[in-house]
Formats: structure tokens, C-alpha cells, sequence
């Protein structure tokens, strides 16, 4: 990155990094909750194993949540569960990624105080404002100092941190608007998770750090953390069962045991078809661009790179799955129960549904299918706050991911599949769709997403401008040029009448 940058401005960055830096020896001493003994010991694992210290450190943060989820589940409800949160979130930060702990403890006092000295209305803009600025300046010294690299840095927990506060503000706000009994579409849709007035300290911080989610997520919002610390969400009042609490015990097992089958499969897959040169991944040509596979048939290349994504993509399936079962061991993925008392389901902390995902019909299934807390964030707090905008939900969504211009063509590139999908929807499912789930037109919409998909998402994963245009370049764009001749051919179909449909 150095390299394509004017002299002037890298100085300029260089000063910048350096202040920034000058303040670790303040910080430093903040780093007290990991004893030497335990460094110590993943040290020697990591010799064992032949496994990196930062990839067993994150590997047996996730894993811990377990033990941990145990001892929440076994406190008394309130502030002790809020403070556990806390001090253990805060545990882990420091086991994984050490003194760079401290960006979520700044990022979250700074916003704490907006919250106290500042009214709603302000905040629902600013705390945003902050929070993508702060994230922005991580994504952007993690790409100056290491680019391509994918190294362990405060970026990943403050990403999750990101949508947690910038969803609190908007809950303050509705939740305001709600008491006053003010008139606001949106706040109406979100209303089941309205804060009506600002957290202690504790609970705020309890909720920023929680240790079940400060890794890998999910980051839904305050509302239910909060009534699974209080007792709210199973007991009512007066201390009664609001209905038959469920067992936990299914909800935890199940997806622990798949997150544990999508890492066997993620260490397997990837090391069969691994999309760049493991190697030197960061420096090295990607395997899908070498001379050797670009002397291979297209549809051999594709075939390939149809694998080598789709186990990658275990990896994400592993880290979602055992943060979902990490909170539902202490009740937090639990959803309540209805007006009858019967449960409601355990969807709070589920972000990941595989199976549909992975034979997804169409876009909007499969949006809604992959990393559901984020496009939850995406829908209640940018795309409804903007009157609908995909142009506004897009390109939040990329430049919350980061400035790598993989992620800008890829995210540029899906409402070519948004239009074509609508337009197909309105001329030919009225047509064709009998309705059936695995009907052949059905099948054909399953197959035709997962190709296309396929295709525009590898330079999200390619990262670099020069090697995700090499990539798309000896497929010669065939995806966009398929969308781009659907849409002029249907946009000739007439439109099927009322009685047709």
C-alpha cells in the first residue's frame, strides 16, 4: 500500500501511527487480567500443535465461552451477571489480541458519555458517526502496516462493538419517541427493542464487552441481553415463570457439535482447495490466478473456485455456531414465550442458517440466511433509516467491512443481481413457479443463484484490486455479462395478466 501512495501522505500517516503508538506504554499495565502461566502455556501448545499462538488464542477464546456461559447461567440475576460480562469479555480481549483491548474500552466510555450529555436525537447520528469513524481508522492502519495480511487485530471485536452502539443509539432514540408517543414509522417497526432510558454503567459495559459475543459476535441488540441478565425474559414480577422454561441443553449441544464438524471441515476443504497460496498468502499469487490454473478450462477454474469458497466459508460457520451455543447455555438466545406462555424459539443468537444459505432460491433468502445479525443491523438502523436506500445499505455494509477494493466491487456488483432477481420475480416466476420447493423452477433458481453468487463474491475474498479484476478478466466478466443480457432479455417479456398469476 506504501507504494501507491504520494511521499507527502505517507509521512503524514507514518506521524499519525507514531502518536498513536507513543500512548502503549500507558496502556500497557491495562493488560492484567491474563496470568503469565496461561501465555505461557498456549506458547508450548503451539509448538506441539504446529498451530500459530494468535489462531490457538482465538480457537480456546471461543471454546472458553462455554465454561464460562455455565458460571453466568449459575448467577444470581443483575448487576453480578452485568459485571461478570464485563471482566470476562474483557479477559478474553486481553488473551487474544493483548493491549489493543483498550479500543473497546475507549471506544466504549467515549460513547457512554455522549449518551449521558447529549439528547437522543443526537446521538442516533453521532454515536454512528463515531463508531464507523473509529472502525475506519483500525481497517485503515491494519491496511497500512499489513496489508493483505491476516493478521489478529482489535478490527474483528470492534466491528461487533460498531453495530452494538450504533444500534443502542437508534434504541435510545425510538425508545424516546415511544414514551413521548410521537409518531415514527420506524421506531414503530422497532419498537420490541427500544431502550427506554440510558443503562447504569454496568450494564452498559456488560453488554459491550459480553464475552459470549465480544469475538464473533452476534451483536443483537441491548434489549435482550438485558432481560436475560435481569430475569426478565423467564420470570415475570413477581418472580413466577412466564411458562415452561425450556432445557438449554439441545440449544447449546447442537450447535457447539456443528460448529466443531465446520472447523474438520474447514482444516480439511481448505487444505484441498485453498483459494490463496498458503505459503505466502499475502504476497504469493492467488491459486485461482497462477499460470497453472489459468491454463485449465474455465469450467475447470470455476469448479475450483466454487470449492475453495465454499469452505472458507466453514470457517465463518464454525465461529457463529459456537458463539450461538455460548449464549444460549446462560438463556441469551432464548426469545421468551408468547401471550400463551408457550416458548418462542431460541433465534436471538442464531446467525448463520447453512442449510439455507447454502441452497438458497434467490438473493434475499440467501442474504437473510448468512450472517443474519449483521443484516439485521443493516435493515432496522441504515436501510429503514434511509427510506429503503440499497445504494445507502450497500455501501454501509463495505465500509463497515473495511476500504479493501475487493469488498467495493463485490458489493457494487450485487444489485445487478438485486434487479435482475426482481425483474424475474415480476415476468417469469408468475409463469413458471408451481409453488413447490424443489420444483424444477425452484431447482433452477437455486442452481442460478449459487453460480452467480459464486462468481461476483471472489474478490471479496481476493481482497486486491489487481487480483480480483485478473480473476474476473479470465472468466471474461461472463457473470455480469449474463445478468446484464437476463435483463435486457426479460425486460422484453410482457408482463403476465392478474389471471395468469
Amino acid at each position: 500500500m506504501e507504494r501507491i501512495l504520494p511521499e507527502a501522505a505517507r509521512e503524514g500517516i507514518e506521524k499519525m501511527i507514531e502518536f498513536a503508538y507513543s500512548f502503549e506504554p500507558y496502556f500497557a499495565p491495562t493488560v492484567v487480567l491474563v496470568p503469565g502461566f496461561v501465555k505461557e502455556a498456549v506458547e508450548s501448545l503451539s509448538q506441539t500443535t504446529g498451530q500459530d499462538v494468535e489462531t490457538l488464542e482465538y480457537l480456546l477464546g471461543m471454546l472458553i465461552c462455554y465454561p464460562l456461559g455455565m458460571i453466568m447461567l449459575s448467577l444470581p440475576h443483575g448487576k453480578v451477571k452485568h459485571l461478570f460480562s464485563f471482566l470476562l469479555g474483557a479477559f478474553l480481549l486481553q488473551f487474544t489480541i493483548g493491549i489493543q483491548w483498550i479500543h473497546q474500552l475507549i471506544s466504549s466510555m467515549i460513547v457512554y458519555v455522549m449518551f449521558l450529555v447529549l439528547p437522543a436525537k443526537t446521538t442516533k447520528t453521532l454515536v454512528p458517526i463515531f463508531m464507523m469513524l473509529y472502525i475506519s481508522a483500525g481497517h485503515l492502519h491494519r491496511q497500512y502496516i499489513n496489508y493483505l495480511g491476516w493478521d489478529m487485530d482489535f478490527t474483528g471485536p470492534q466491528m461487533v462493538l460498531t453495530m452494538k452502539l450504533y444500534s443502542l443509539a437508534y434504541n435510545l432514540y425510538d425508545g424516546e419517541l415511544i414514551n413521548k408517543g410521537k409518531e415514527d414509522r420506524a421506531a414503530k417497526k422497532c419498537a420490541s427493542v427500544s431502550v427506554s432510558s440510558l443503562p447504569g454503567i454496568i450494564e452498559y459495559l456488560g453488554y459491550t464487552f459480553c464475552f459470549a459475543t465480544v469475538l464473533a459476535g452476534p451483536a443483537y441488540e441491548y434489549r435482550f441481553y438485558a432481560d436475560a441478565c435481569d430475569g426478565s425474559l423467564l420470570y415475570d414480577k413477581s418472580g413466577k415463570p412466564k411458562g415452561k422454561i425450556p432445557s438449554q441443553v439441545w440449544a447449546t449441544v447442537r450447535p457447539l457439535l456443528g460448529s466443531l464438524l465446520c472447523l474438520g471441515i474447514f482444516v480439511v476443504g481448505s487444505g484441498m482447495y485453498p483459494l490463496l497460496d498458503s505459503s505466502d498468502p499475502q504476497n504469493a499469487t492467488p491459486a485461482l490466478i497462477t499460470d497453472e490454473m489459468l491454463a485449465k478450462p474455465m469450467y475447470a477454474r470455476y469448479a475450483y473456485s466454487w470449492l475453495a469458497l465454499f469452505f472458507i466459508r466453514f470457517k465463518y460457520y464454525f465461529a457463529w455456531m459456537n458463539a450461538e451455543g455460548a449464549n444460549n447455555i446462560w438463556y441469551a438466545g432464548f426469545e421468551g414465550f408468547d401471550d400463551k406462555g408457550e416458548p418462542k424459539g431460541w433465534e436471538v443468537s442464531n446467525n448463520i442458517d447453512v442449510i439455507q444459505f447454502e441452497t438458497a432460491p434467490n438473493l434475499k433468502t440467501l442474504s437473510a440466511a448468512w450472517n443474519k445479525k449483521t443484516a439485521n443491523w443493516l435493515a432496522k438502523y441504515v436501510y429503514i433509516r434511509t427510506g429503503g436506500s440499497l445504494f445507502a445499505t450497500y455501501g454501509m455494509s463495505a465500509f463497515w467491512h473495511g476500504f479493501y477494493p475487493g469488498y467495493y466491487i463485490f458489493f457494487m456488483s450485487v444489485p445487478l443481481i438485486a434487479f435482475c432477481e426482481r425483474l424475474g420475480r415480476k415476468k417469469l416466476s408468475p409463469r413458471f413457479d408451481d409453488g413447490k420447493k424443489w420444483g424444477p423452477y425452484a431447482i433452477v433458481c437455486r442452481i442460478v443463484t449459487s453460480v452467480i453468487v459464486q462468481y461476483m463474491i471472489q474478490p471479496f475474498q481476493l481482497l486486491a484490486f489487481d487480483w480480483a479484476v485478473t480473476n474476473w478478466k479470465n472468466y471474461y466478466f461472463a457473470g455480469h455479462i449474463a445478468c446484464v443480457a437476463f435483463y435486457m432479455a426479460v425486460s422484453n417479456v410482457p408482463s403476465p395478466k392478474k389471471k395468469e398469476a
